[in-house]
């Protein structure tokens, strides 16, 4: 089987690379430098052992990038459409990017491929397709991958979803998927498009949940944690559900179904009322820390502010969408001086420029104020905090999902504020 996967950043870099292991598979991107890189072992972001599955498939010979069209589609049995569809700052996709990217690759596939799409697009994408494109056959299976986790994600699945309108390339599908899962749930295209929108809102819904009750109980002197945990009993509800209580949702992921799901009733006419409420919910609870801090220490203006992360996650190094960055503008605009230190960020972009990159954590902290836990890299923990405390200027800590509740709790003065918990 010849796979093309086209759209090469996380999700298409890491379907390439994990698909290499079984299958011939060419990348195909219209970005040059990202193909260079790429072929030299180099992924466009870092996600823990991606490059040295990128570099064993193309020494393997089974993996190879171009910018080529009409080279990557010649004889390909699937295009697998994986581009990261680009959300702006309202969370609202930019699907005819992703579409242009595609309709650049289709005139040069054989007639009766299979085009795979799991790119984030709008449920009724591919009949849209299919009716523009009958010389193909269109399919539809929602990715599920987690930066920093994507490869064990994508190798060990626990399902597939697959959306697709007749049978004809089912035996195909079977096969692509074998080598990940044994377990694939065929449905309607519109069906498949529609669970990813309907799971990342459910998620959506469950955080923006607990973050309200959370903030409740701070002012009633209930625990949030021991809340989730009584909720998480109930059978109706189960030990696995999304209900912790801490930081807003980030990046645009789930942002971007809710909005999807928004408009698509707007369009169609339908009131809806609990989906649009998530994102305004998590729009609100994004201002957590910053409204704690102001709580805690009143005017920030000439205060010290740490922040311990910046990226949108841990085991990855971008910023994009990430509720850190967030923070810090909203500190600087506030005033505060902001020292941030993160184990994976060696310089500052342009919106940034006036906070200032610690080497380590004890620069950030040194004469700090307080100090906010953004991204829970675990090297924090490790951290000699009784003796790092000591060079702020006042030992209070933001720590939204109580990450290193632990490490703190025991050391004399120190003020540890969590969602959730009135101190």
């Amino acid at each position: 089987m010849k796979i093309v996967v086209q759209g090469l950043w996380h999700l298409g870099c890491v379907t390439a690379a994990c698909c290499a292991k079984h299958f011939q598979v060419t990348g195909l991107d219209f970005d040059a430098v990202t193909v260079t890189k790429l072929n030299q072992g180099q992924a466009p972001l870092f996600e823990p052992g991606l490059n040295e599955l990128i570099a064993a498939g193309i020494a393997a010979r089974k993996l190879s990038f171009t910018a080529d069209a009409p080279i990557a589609c010649a004889h390909a049995d699937v295009l697998w459409l994986c581009y990261d569809t680009p959300v702006n700052e309202h969370d609202e996709s930019d699907v005819e990017s992703v579409l242009a990217n595609l309709r650049k690759a289709l005139p040069h596939l054989p007639e009766d491929a299979l085009v795979l799409i799991s790119s984030q697009l709008p449920v009724g994408a591919c009949a849209k397709l299919e009716k523009k494109f009958p010389q193909f056959h269109f399919a539809c299976s929602p990715e599920n991958l987690r930066l920093g986790k994507a490869i064990d994600a994508f190798e060990k699945a626990g399902r597939v979803i697959v959306g697709i309108r007749d049978g004809t390339k089912r035996a195909l599908l079977e096969k692509l998927f074998a080598p990940f899962t044994s377990q694939i749930l065929f449905m309607r295209s519109e069906s498949a498009e529609m669970v990813k929108h309907a799971l990342n809102s459910f998620l959506a819904l469950s955080i923006t949940f607990i973050n309200e009750i959370a903030r409740l109980c701070e002012h009633v002197g209930a625990d949030a944690k021991e809340v989730s945990a009584g909720l998480k009993s109930e059978p109706r509800i189960g030990p696995k559900a999304y209900l912790g209580p801490g930081g807003p949702f980030a990046g645009g992921t789930l942002a971007r179904d809710v909005v999807t799901l928004t408009k698509l009733a707007k369009a169609e006419g339908e009131k809806i009322s609990v989906i649009p409420a998530i994102k305004q919910s998590n729009d609100l609870h994004r201002g957590w820390a910053f409204r704690r801090l102001q709580s805690r220490l009143g005017k920030l203006r000439g205060r010290k502010i740490a922040v311990l992360g910046l990226t949108y996650t841990t085991s990855t190094d971008t910023l994009r969408r990430s509720a850190a960055v967030e923070l810090c503008q909203q500190l600087l605009k506030a005033g505060a001086r902001v020292a941030a230190f993160d184990p994976a960020v060696k310089s500052l972009p342009n919106n940034l420029s006036k906070v200032s990159l610690a080497v380590d954590v004890a620069a950030a902290l040194d004469g700090a104020d307080a100090t906010v836990i953004c991204t829970e890299w675990p090297q924090f923990r490790q951290i000699d905090w009784p003796k790092t405390v000591q060079a702020m200027k006042q030992p209070v800590f933001v720590d939204a999902n109580r990450f290193l509740e632990k490490e703190l709790k025991s050391i004399a003065g120190v003020e540890h504020l969590s969602v959730g918990r009135a101190k």
